[in-house]
C-alpha cells in the first residue's frame, strides 16, 4: 500500500498534485497560488472534460508550475455533507487514476477546505486502501501494468491528523492481512498455514493464541465440524485469538467467529466445475475476523475481544461424509446432512458452542460466506444480517453505514425454523431453495445459548469482487475489517 505522510505545505520536486473541490467551489479559487495562465488552462481543461465537481469525478491536465510540467487533478467532493465516506471515495478515485500512471508521488492539497482530521485521514485511507495489489505470482507484468505510485502526501490537514491517521493505519494493516489471506490460493493457505500466518502476525501484537487440533476437537465432541473436514488431506483446526484491552480484564469478551473453509468443492454434493476456482475465498469470514483482530490489536483497542476462526477444507474422497449421514454436534444436537455443500453452518455451529462455553460472552457475531442465496437476495451491495437482538442489529448496521461495509437486516422466525426439522435427527443442514439464507441462519440460531446477543452476517456476496470498487480493485475486498473495528470502537471501548 501507499506510504502516507502529512505536511503543512506542498513539497518541492516531482509529484502529481490533486486539488479536491466541493460542488459550489470556484475552480479558479481552488487553484490559488498558480499563475493566471496555469489557472486558466486548468479551468478550461476541467470544463472540456465536463467536470462538475461531482463526488469522485476527476479532471486532469498538465500545467507549467515554475518551469515544472505538473500533472494536476481536480477531484470532486460533491455537495457538502457529514458523510465520512465521501473522502474515502475521493481518495480511492485518485489512486485508481494514478496507480500505474508513471507517477510515483501524489500530493493532495486540502488547504482551505476546512476539513477536520478525521476527514483528511479518511481521504488518505481511501487512497491507500485502493492501492492494494497482490502481484506475488505475476512474473510477466508489462511496463504499463506495474504500479508506480508509492507515496501520498496530504497537505493542510490541520491539528489532530496524526491521531486520526494512527487508527486508519491500523485498519489498513487489517485490510492488508485479510485481502492477502483471501487472495492466496488454497494450496498455499489451508487450515494449518492459516493458523501459522495468524500466529506470525498476532503474537508480536500481544494477542493470545489457542489452537485446537483434530484430536482436541474430537475429544470435545465437535462431530459437525470434523465431519466437514474428514474428506481432506488438510486437517481441520479451530483457532482462537484473544485481545484483553478492556479496563476490566475479566469482563466477558465480544466474540467474533469466522467461517474458514479454505477451499470448498462442495464435498460429495460437488459444485459445478465452472467457477469452482473462486472457492478459495470461502474462508472470507475467517479472513475478516483475523484482519479485524489485527487492526484492533495494532491500535491497542480498549476492549476485550476474542476472534475464532474455524478452519477446514471440504473435499470429496473415500473418507468424505455422505448426504444422509447423521453427525452429533458439540452441543449434543444431532444433524442429518442433506447436502455436504451446506458445510459452513456445520463448522460454525461447533465453533459457536465452544466459544460460548469457553468465554461466556454476552455478544457473539459470526461472519460467513454462507449461502449463494444471499447473493440472489442482495447482490454485491449489502451483506445480509440476522440477529436475535434489535439493539445489536442496530449497532452493526450503523457501523456498516459509517464504514461502507453495509448490512441489510433479514428476518428470522418460527415458520422458517420449522423447515430445518429432520425426520430422523434434531435438524437437517439443508432444506428447500426458498429462503435459503434465512433457513441457514435459523439453523445457526439453534446453537445460540440463552442470554447471548447474537448476529449472523452472511457476506457471500461481499468478500470478492469481479469489478473494481471505491476501495479495491477486482479481487479481495477486505469486507468486514472496517465494519468490525468500528462496531467495537463505537460500542465497547471506553
Amino acid at each position: 500500500m501507499l506510504k502516507v505522510s502529512f505536511a503543512a505545505t506542498r513539497p518541492e520536486g516531482a509529484y502529481a498534485l490533486a486539488i479536491p473541490a466541493w460542488s459550489e467551489d470556484m475552480i479558479s479559487e481552488r487553484l490559488a497560488g498558480f499563475s493566471e495562465p496555469a489557472r486558466s488552462l486548468a479551468a478550461r481543461a476541467a470544463d472540456a472534460q465536463r467536470f462538475e465537481r461531482e463526488l469522485a469525478a476527476i479532471a486532469e491536465t498538465f500545467i507549467d508550475d515554475d518551469g515544472t510540467a505538473r500533472r494536476v487533478l481536480l477531484v470532486g467532493l460533491g455537495g457538502k455533507s457529514d458523510d465520512q465516506a465521501i473522502y474515502e471515495r475521493a481518495g480511492g478515485a485518485l489512486t485508481a487514476r494514478l496507480l500505474t500512471s508513471g507517477e510515483t508521488r501524489l500530493v493532495v492539497d486540502v488547504s482551505g477546505l476546512d476539513l477536520d482530521a478525521r476527514a483528511a485521514a479518511g481521504l488518505a485511507f481511501g487512497a491507500a486502501a485502493r492501492s492494494w495489489r497482490y502481484d506475488t505470482y505475476r512474473t510477466k507484468l508489462g511496463r504499463k501494468q506495474k504500479p508506480t505510485l508509492a507515496e501520498l502526501v496530504v497537505v493542510g490537514a490541520g491539528a489532530g491528523i496524526e491521531d486520526a491517521w494512527t487508527h486508519c493505519a491500523a485498519v489498513l494493516d487489517g485490510l492488508d492481512f485479510t485481502r492477502t489471506l483471501v487472495t492466496e490460493p488454497a494450496n498455499v493457505v489451508y487450515p494449518a498455514t492459516f493458523v501459522e500466518r495468524c500466529r506470525d502476525v498476532m503474537e508480536p501484537l500481544g494477542v493470545e493464541i489457542e489452537v485446537l487440533d483434530e484430536a482436541a476437537m474430537e475429544k470435545l465432541g465437535m462431530g459437525a465440524l470434523l465431519g466437514v473436514g474428514q474428506g481432506s488431506e488438510k486437517r481441520p483446526y479451530l483457532l482462537a485469538m484473544r485481545w484483553n484491552g478492556g479496563a476490566d480484564k475479566n469482563a466477558a469478551p465480544v466474540v467474533l467467529i469466522g467461517k474458514g473453509i479454505t477451499f470448498d468443492t462442495g464435498g460429495i454434493s460437488i459444485k459445478p466445475a465452472q467457477g469452482m476456482e473462486s472457492m478459495k475465498w470461502d474462508m472470507g469470514g475467517a479472513g475478516a475476523v483475523a484482519g479485524a483482530m489485527c487492526a484492533l490489536a495494532t491500535r491497542k483497542a480498549k476492549a476485550n475481544i476474542v476472534a475464532v476462526c474455524v478452519l477446514a477444507e471440504n473435499m470429496p474422497d473415500g473418507k468424505a461424509q455422505r448426504p444422509g449421514d447423521v453427525v452429533t454436534s458439540m452441543s449434543g444436537q444431532t444433524i442429518e446432512v442433506i447436502n455436504t455443500d451446506a458445510e459452513g453452518r456445520l463448522v460454525l455451529c461447533d465453533a459457536m458452542t465452544w466459544a460460548q462455553r469457553q468465554y461466556k460472552p454476552k455478544v457473539m457475531v459470526d461472519l460467513a460466506t454462507l449461502t449463494g442465496a444471499m447473493i440472489i437476495s442482495l447482490g454485491h451491495e449489502y451483506g445480509g444480517m440476522f440477529s436475535n437482538d434489535d439493539g445489536l442489529a442496530g449497532q452493526l448496521a450503523d457501523a456498516g453505514m459509517a464504514t461502507g461495509d453495509r448490512l441489510w437486516r433479514m428476518p428470522l422466525g418460527e415458520a422458517y425454523d420449522k423447515i430445518m426439522d429432520s425426520q430422523i435427527a434434531d435438524m437437517k443442514n439443508s432444506a428447500s431453495r426458498e429462503g435459503g439464507s434465512i433457513t441457514a441462519a435459523c439453523f445457526l440460531q439453534r446453537f445460540v445459548e440463552p442470554g447471548v446477543k447474537w448476529a449472523h452476517l452472511d457476506i457471500a456476496g461481499m468478500v470478492w469482487a469481479e469489478k473494481p470498487g471505491h476501495l479495491y480493485d477486482k479481487g479481495a475486498t477486505g469486507y468486514g475489517v472496517a465494519l468490525l473495528d468500528r462496531f467495537v470502537a463505537d460500542n465497547f471501548e471506553a
